[in-house]
């Protein structure tokens, strides 16, 4: 059998899909091992460095990007201003994890806030220009143009939750369904019969599916939902305050209320203390994302947890993929896909 040396096939410099093939892998597995990435088996990682020797197969990063017109660098993109950014636990944990996957790799990470028209406008400008490798796109909603015009330029992309139950692109999102379920059973089994809800923008699908999972739970139980103990929110703390304004004066028999997000919950319990109102013996609140606002309130918040570090980690991992093979979908056979994490409720005080 005659020794491939330092050579390829081809004769020349052994290429990263002539290793892949010698291990037994895909190109996209090759090049994680290759940047040191953890998400690889120690299996796999052998077979990929046995076949790296056999081989003599040298990375050149920068040739390597320059001949496959790769920037090496990622955009997470926020269709949202920049001081709910940094007023939201939400992103900066997602910000964590995705920058805690990409450590042990050589991609640049870019932050990129599109909230207002005129940054759009230049986003898109941007985009077209190809700079990027790949997008994450978090906090979107259902008629946000950027994930087509995504679709249109063939830049990978994963989103950070459907706009619809009929997602195109590749997501990661928490169950939302089931989180809503679980915190109004919770509500319930505590004996509390007038549950209202708070809920988050109702043009983002995540926030549909909780109200789903809240009227679900209450028919289920025996209690069909009175829509006048739900009222729009926008997962922000002034408008928890505004949402429970309006519920304690249209139903201030209310004993309970479900808060679309931690943040939400606080503007929520402030409204409650300056109406006179207990938490939990008059109203049992609870909140969702378990983020550390709920650890530090009084009295410490039940919340939902979201794993949002995890949603990060992953958007990333299926990102990488997606970037190691750019051929489209429909050309490699395979369906876009839609991850959702598990949820669960952490009892506190406040319930």
């Amino acid at each position: 059998m005659a020794s491939h040396g330092a050579r390829g096939r081809s004769g020349g410099r052994p290429t990263l899909e002539e290793v892949a093939a010698r291990a037994g892998v895909g190109r996209g597995t090759v090049s994680r091992v290759i940047n040191g990435s953890p998400r690889v088996s120690d299996a796999t990682r052998a077979a990929v460095q046995a076949a790296v020797a056999e081989l003599g197969y040298v990375p050149n990063t920068a040739a390597r990007a320059l001949a496959a017109n790769r920037t090496d660098a990622i955009a997470l993109v926020v269709p949202e201003p920049e001081t709910r950014f940094f007023a939201e636990p939400y992103f900066s944990d997602m910000l964590r994890g995705v920058g805690a996957e990409l450590y042990d790799t050589e991609m640049q990470l870019l932050l990129i806030f599109a909230g207002s028209d005129r940054e759009r406008r230049r986003l898109a400008q941007y985009l077209a220009a190809h700079r990027v490798d790949g997008v994450l796109l978090v906090s979107v909603h259902a008629d946000d143009p950027l994930p087509d015009l995504l679709a249109q330029l063939e830049i990978p992309a994963v989103i950070s939750g459907p706009r619809s139950a009929g997602e195109t692109l590749t997501s990661v999102d928490s169950d939302n369904y089931g989180g809503a379920r679980s915190a109004v059973e919770h509500l319930i089994g505590r004996g509390r019969r007038r549950i209202a809800h708070i809920t988050g923008r109702l043009d983002v699908y995540g926030a549909q599916r909780r109200i789903d999972g809240y009227r679900e739970a209450l028919r289920d139980a025996g209690h069909p939902a009175d829509e006048r103990l739900i009222e729009a929110g926008d997962f922000t703390e002034e408008g928890g305050r505004r949402a429970m304004t309006e519920l304690l004066a249209r139903r201030p028999d209310l004993d309970a209320v479900f808060a679309a997000s931690d943040v939400t919950a606080a503007g929520a319990r402030q409204v409650l203390r300056e109406a006179g109102r207990r938490i939990p013996d008059d109203v049992a609140l609870v909140g969702y994302d378990d983020s550390a606002i709920a650890r530090h309130m009084d009295p410490p918040l039940t919340s939902v947890r979201q794993p949002i570090e995890e949603m990060g980690r992953r958007m990333i991992d299926l990102l990488l993929n997606e970037i190691a093979d750019r051929r489209p979908a429909v050309s490699r056979g395979l369906e876009r896909r839609q991850v959702v994490l598990a949820t669960e409720l952490v009892e506190r005080a406040s319930s």
